[in-house]
């Protein structure tokens, strides 16, 4: 295989899941991994990619480059259904309590699962807060959820409030349960985003609930950003649809941190 082809095949891995490995490339191409790093330099050269340890990066996951809600909603739409419908299995019919829900992609998943639960009993209640406007006009539709809203200064971008006022109002609450989005999932630097202001915000969802759980999809792992907001033992647990390389899984379990694999 000639290196122009290689280098086709591995940007169309980069487009698939973000991110791809020196020696699972050297692998399938049958050659070294000095060719194969030799390829990755031309690549990012060229501005297609960004090299971290062990592989490469897609250059639209470096760690400032951030795509709006509208741009992001069907990438991996499978495996953030399927981690939406394994989170639904923590809030059953019979739950009475309180969550929050971050903004986010697979987090909207989460609440269109919502927008169709029923509670158990007539006496059954839950409350959703939520500081992202699309998802609570997503579960805003269910009249068996009361939806509190929290406010501040909005970001276009995601739809989520942020900043001093966000923070204020978090501070106040404890929710049962809260769950966290993040753009990387880290061995060392653990859950990351590009924007400080989220990255606040969601830290104080992941410090402030009684039990923290973070939606990440495969094409997160291995990732940093540049905030990171919660250290890995900081999380309680995470869903995601596939499961992390060695160095990752094996980080999760000194964390104690729970996998749950949708």
């Amino acid at each position: 295989m000639y290196a122009e082809e290689r280098q086709q095949h591995i940007e169309g891995k980069l487009a698939e899941a973000g991110r791809v490995a020196v020696i699972d490339l050297a692998r399938t191409f049958e050659v070294s991994s000095e060719t194969v790093r030799r390829d990755l330099d031309q690549l990012e050269a060229r501005g297609v990619l960004r090299r971290v340890h062990g592989g490469a990066v897609s250059a639209a996951r470096i760690s400032r480059v951030e795509e709006s809600v509208a741009a992001r909603t069907d990438r991996n739409a499978d495996a953030k259904e399927r981690i939406a419908v394994a989170a639904m299995a923590l809030i059953p019919s019979s739950f009475t309590g309180a969550i929050s829900i971050d903004g986010g992609t697979t987090t909207s998943r989460l609440a269109q699962q919502l927008a169709r639960w029923v509670p158990e009993t007539s006496a059954g209640s839950l409350t959703v807060i939520t500081h992202s406007i699309f998802i609570a006009a997503i579960v805003s539709e269910n009249p068996h959820i009361d939806v509190q809203v929290v406010g501040g200064r909005l970001r276009g971008i995601t739809g989520v409030a942020v900043g001093a006022t966000t923070l204020n109002q978090l501070a106040s609450i404890r929710p049962d349960i809260a769950f966290v989005g993040a753009n990387g999932l880290h061995a060392d630097f653990g859950f990351s985003t590009p924007d400080p202001d989220e990255a606040a915000v969601k830290s104080a969802l992941t410090r402030g609930s009684r039990r923290a759980i973070a939606l990440v999809d495969s094409s997160k792992l291995g990732i940093e950003t540049l905030m990171s907001f919660a250290a890995l033992a900081e999380v309680d647990t995470i869903i995601t649809e596939q499961s992390p390389d060695d160095d990752l899984t094996g980080a999760l379990e000194r964390a104690d941190v729970e996998m749950v694999i949708a």
